[in-house]
């Protein structure tokens, strides 16, 4: 077949998705005509920086529902946890600290789990299992939880606004930021230490009890010890180096730490995604309604647990440093004023905020290569494809299939918990703000197709731009011939008119711009 024909034949296959994004490029700049050149410029990069964060949440969405036929409805509110937990690393870096020692206790006896599965099947009779199984569960979660309680932990109290997360955000900004005086353990350090592992291990013995793996092997590896081993060590060092750590981390500029909360945050999403694939999504994927109420429970439980930590009140994160400089010299000019250090910076007349539409698009741009090559370049990229054609097949050849659909949750939750802490500095923090992205993250996923992760990118842009186009509007109005005053969209419209688009282009194309019709 010669390159024409096979041009045309592409042409003939897609000519509906070709003519739906040439109508809706034709109406952009449209739009753009009716606007100044420093304003439509400007009305770009917001739209492009509203659709970076709106992808990191769509792309995890669009990651997990093609292999796993799983819609998290938790997704939005780990994108809210990654906006506190980045805080958290950014401004009270002492606490991660004190919080990271007993959590990697914790997690320390599961690296044993053959040993503790061994264990549960010699211990446990079959006659009493699944009720002896939870008895032993519960008790070893009031153990490490009542030994948890006693390791010292030097913290905010939303209650009292001189140490609420408030006056510590500002004291980021006025630069009077400190580690917060030493805590004091409940118990002697060495019971609540013992005290974390035992009830941790009751805790796995329990698990694996109450969820046997049949002909699973029980032979304890050397590899899993020595992880045991280096994960306790690791923890009593951090907590015996803690003073100069925090020491140091709060001598390091706020732009260093902003990086050190964006690495942090993006971990604890991962983390708990796949904790939650494995303890919680992993014995329901032939139910698929239970995976919708369970995931939507899981996002109000992470609503009241972020409550219940940082307090109801909303504040805000300071920006870094490097994007926040004012003074002589500011705002930088052209685009070679990104790198100015001013906060914000005129490109073709129009001003521009450097951390939102510039930082924030440019992180957009390297998660979408980076994802893109993972999916086009790797083994494990390629396996994930495969699984999104036909998981079957993929177990059929000897792939650990359940491996990789943690693997894909860690990913995609890991994206969303990444997003959260890059829109904090710009929408501030609530316990709001999840359900608002991913309200924004599922129109976006829609349009571009619910299995494909380029349509993720390609909604989330298209829902960006189209807000802040109707913002725009708003502000100076749309001219209509034989009208005498100009039309001036309502901001109720800017949410409506994403629902708008998804529906003109739902209608013509019931699987999405560039969603799979065999699905």
């Amino acid at each position: 077949m010669t390159r024409n024909s096979a041009r045309s034949e592409w042409l003939k296959r897609n000519r509906t998705r070709v003519a739906v994004l040439s109508i809706l490029a034709v109406l952009f700049v449209a739009a753009l005509g009716g606007l100044e050149t420093e304003d439509w410029f400007a009305t770009i990069m917001q739209g492009l920086s509203v659709g970076a964060v709106t992808f990191l949440v769509a792309s995890g969405l669009s990651l997990i529902f093609g292999l796993m036929d799983v819609l998290n409805l938790a997704h939005g509110e780990i994108f809210m946890l990654g906006a506190y937990v980045g805080w958290t690393i950014y401004t009270r870096f002492d606490t991660a600290v004190d919080v990271l020692v007993p959590l990697a206790l914790v997690a320390a006896p599961f690296a044993l789990l053959p040993l503790w599965r061994r264990l549960g099947s010699a211990l446990i009779g079959p006659g009493w299992r699944r009720a002896a199984s939870w008895g032993v569960l519960g008790s070893g979660l009031l153990m490490a939880i009542g030994a948890v309680m006693q390791f010292p932990l030097v913290i905010w109290n939303p209650e009292i606004y001189a140490e609420s997360p408030i006056t510590f955000s500002l004291a980021v900004d006025l630069g009077t930021l400190a580690p917060l005086p030493a805590d004091t353990w409940g118990l002697p350090a060495i019971l609540a230490i013992l005290g974390v592992l035992a009830g941790s291990a009751l805790v796995a013995i329990g698990f694996s009890a109450v969820r046997p793996r049949p002909g699973a092997a029980t032979a304890l590896a050397r590899r899993q010890a020595v992880w045991f081993g280096a994960v306790i060590v690791g923890a009593l060092v951090l907590h015996a180096a803690r003073s100069p750590i925090n020491e140091w981390v709060f001598g390091l500029s706020t732009t260093w730490r902003f990086m050190l909360a964006m690495v942090f945050a993006t971990l604890a999403g991962a983390g708990l995604g796949a904790l939650i694939e494995v303890a919680l999504i992993r014995p329901l994927y032939e139910r698929p309604i239970y995976q919708l109420m369970l995931t939507l429970g899981v996002g109000f439980i992470l609503i009241e647990v972020v409550r219940e930590i940082w307090g109801r009140p909303e504040f805000n994160m300071a920006r870094p440093a490097a994007f926040n400089g004012t003074g002589a010299g500011c705002p930088g000019q052209g685009l070679g004023g990104f790198f100015s250090g001013c906060s914000t910076v005129e490109v073709f007349g129009g001003r521009l905020r450097v951390y939102n539409e510039g930082f924030v698009v440019l992180v957009g741009i390297v998660v979408l290569i980076a994802i893109t090559l993972l999916l086009k370049r790797t083994r494990i990229g390629m396996i994930i494809r495969a699984g999104v054609q036909d998981s079957e097949m993929v177990e059929a050849l000897g792939i650990n299939v359940r491996r990789v659909f943690t693997l894909v949750f860690a990913i995609g939750s890991g994206l969303a918990a990444l997003g959260g802490v890059l829109a904090a500095p710009s929408i501030g923090l609530s316990t709001a703000m999840g359900g608002l992205l991913l309200l924004q993250a599922l129109i976006a996923l829609a349009i571009g197709g619910l299995t494909s992760f380029p349509g993720a990118a390609a909604g989330a842009v298209l829902v960006g731009l189209l807000q802040q186009f109707i913002i725009r509007f708003g502000q100076q109005g749309i001219s209509i011939p034989f009208v005498s005053e100009p039309f001036r969209p309502s901001p109720t419209l800017v949410p409506a008119a994403g629902v708008l688009l998804m529906v003109i282009v739902l209608v013509v194309l019931p699987n999405g711009l560039f969603g799979k019709s065999d699905r």
